[in-house]
């Protein structure tokens, strides 16, 4: 087993990349918005900059989380996910992990595809 608690690491390969994807949603959102309004317009809030460091924090703490999720599934590959606890509910969360991951990856992938190439603002 890895020198972190095997709960910590199976919560974190689930919940991680989805806490990293609604923070860089939600603050890109906000730089964008902030960006936009006339009445904050004066802050010189730069949406690319945000986005991208957003999104560089954002895949890093994803990835982690994938790693997370994989070490996990490594050390219960030989539980079936249907099988005792805990173990078996390790293996089955890490299995579901390691696939929502890769979705929150590719969800925070394409937010910042989204928001660096709708940076200028027009009303609807």
């Amino acid at each position: 087993m890895s020198r972190l608690r095997p709960e910590l690491l199976q919560w974190y390969g689930l919940l991680g990349a989805a806490l990293a994807w609604a923070a860089q949603h939600v603050i890109t959102f906000g730089a964008g918005y902030a960006h936009c309004l006339s009445a904050s317009r004066h802050w010189g809030i730069d949406v690319s900059t945000w986005t991208i460091v957003m999104t560089a924090v954002g895949l890093l703490f994803a990835l982690l989380a994938e790693a997370a999720a994989v070490t996990v599934l490594l050390e219960t590959r030989g539980v079936e996910y249907d099988g005792e606890p805990p173990l078996a509910r390790r293996h089955f969360f890490a299995l579901a992990a390691a696939l929502g991951n890769v979705l929150f990856i590719v969800a925070i992938v394409l937010n910042a595809v989204g928001a660096l190439s709708f940076a200028d603002c027009r009303q609807a």
